[in-house]
């Protein structure tokens, strides 16, 4: 049974529940609940059930996704990597606000824009446990369904058949980006030469992904690795959508991370969770109301909405410079409110900053004042607390404001009334969701690639 099968069926028991017993505590002359009996009863209600461990992929065909998720050769370029904006030395995002695309430059670490170039429009969302179940993929949701059903796609994006799921249909887009990892008309690449994958129609990405494999199946080394992972596929066959695989698959074995004191509680361990990370718990399935967006077992990733959150950046959609979120997702469906975007899967959520989809905050804390008083949060945020790289893209003028508000998820137009100690609960059990081996991943990093090029680190 698929993560999301089991929080629609944990979500109808949900509704059953609340239709014959109240969400309150028990019922007169009862004794009061413990702490932990409390915790589990909401817990339960809200599908957070405990994660399947992932299925054993190919061990050819990981080798391969490995190395074609670190290598810049998939970019028009050759200057940017799938692991550039979700490097595994940053928690499988990038650290910034706003990611940097093709055309960039490494300063100490960081990515900073190159001449000419702009920030994508949205932060690089990390990719933990990307591979477990969220039925939405890239903050607008651009891509959901999948096997056995279709994908829902952008408006005029026909996927090709034989993708393995939905973190498969995702790395199918990036490639075909201009500001991501594509580039643009008269760019030249790392060695000098000019950048052929720019030259196609942005509507023509069958073209797009052949020339990929055209250049990815002409260094030797991947032809055996393609060979090794679709043994009797002749080279002819071979299409993007088989190293999209390849990249999931790779994607399943490393970034599945669910050994968290959250997920230990989960198979009823009562002493994984301190007493605080409990209490944040019953304000996170309660009085907060942060399962309503991140409910079932990732925590998330199976809706849409709008938060109030700052608009930054150059923006995407029919309001550009504002980032209109879901609307630009332009699946051919009839008009949505702006502003609406994924709420994601908070599993290790601690390690992932800068967070909201323009990365407008830098801490969970400010995260959590944030909900507690959207309307004030929205209108008083103060752009000094961005990095000066992307300070001026702010977009704070009063009537921003209004239209971010206008459309405002309805369980956020009145404050939660939190306690500055209930806030910080929240933020302990938070931190509950992390697991330890998801701090240092720079063991998954490879000490060279294929093509020659430089490992993003």
């Amino acid at each position: 049974m698929t993560v999301h099968r089991r929080f629609r069926l944990a979500c109808l028991a949900l509704v059953v529940a609340c239709n014959g017993e109240s969400l309150g505590g028990p019922g007169i002359g009862s004794s009061a609940p413990s702490l932990d009996a409390q915790v589990r009863q909401q817990i339960e209600r809200w599908g957070v059930l405990p994660i399947l461990p992932v299925k054993a992929q190919d061990p050819a065909l990981v080798d391969l996704g490995r190395s074609l998720f670190f290598d810049k050769v998939l970019s028009g370029n050759r200057d940017v990597a799938c692991a550039s904006c979700h490097n595994p030395l940053t928690h499988l995002g990038d650290g910034q606000s706003l990611a940097v695309g093709t055309g960039g430059l490494t300063v100490g670490g960081a990515r900073m824009l190159g001449a000419g170039r702009q920030f994508t429009p949205r932060n690089a969302p990390s990719l933990f446990n990307s591979p477990l179940g969220a039925f939405y993929m890239f903050w607008d949701g651009r891509v959901s369904g999948g096997p056995p059903g279709p994908f829902q796609t952008p408006a005029g994006l026909v996927l090709p058949g034989g993708l393995s799921g939905l973190p498969a249909a995702q790395a199918m887009i990036p490639v075909t980006n201009r500001v991501e990892m594509r580039g643009s008309p008269g760019d030249r690449d790392a060695f000098g030469n000019v950048n052929e994958l720019a030259q196609f129609a942005d509507t023509d990405n069958t073209a797009i992904w052949g020339a990929e494999m055209k250049r990815v199946l002409a260094i030797s080394s991947y032809l055996l690795k393609f060979n090794a992972a679709f043994p009797g596929v002749p080279v002819g066959q071979l299409g993007f959508q088989d190293a999209a695989n390849a990249i999931a698959a790779f994607e399943g074995q490393a970034f599945a991370k669910t050994n968290s004191p959250f997920d230990r509680y989960l198979a009823r361990d009562d002493n994984a969770l301190a007493t605080d990370a409990k209490k944040g718990a019953l304000l996170f399935f309660g009085k907060a109301q942060c399962a309503s967006c991140h409910g079932g077992p990732l925590l998330g990733g199976v809706a849409i909405t709008n938060a109030g959150v700052p608009q930054l950046g150059p923006g995407a959609g029919r309001l550009a410079p504002l980032d209109i979120g879901r609307d630009d997702a332009g699946q051919g469906r009839q008009p949505v409110p702006a502003f609406l975007f994924r709420a994601p899967p908070l599993r290790n959520v601690e390690l992932t900053a800068p967070y909201m989809h323009d990365g407008v905050y830098a801490t969970l804390e400010e995260v959590v004042r944030h909900y507690n008083n959207v309307d004030s949060a929205l209108k008083a945020f103060d752009p000094t607390s961005l990095d000066p790289s992307v300070r001026a893209g702010y977009h704070g003028d009063p009537a921003t404001i209004a239209m971010v508000s206008a459309t405002l998820d309805g369980r956020l137009r009145f404050p939660l009334a939190l306690t500055a100690e209930e806030q910080r609960q929240l933020v302990v059990f938070l931190k509950s969701l992390t697991d330890p081996s998801a701090r240092d991943m720079g063991g998954i990093v490879p000490a060279a690639v294929p093509s020659g090029l430089t490992v993003p680190r």
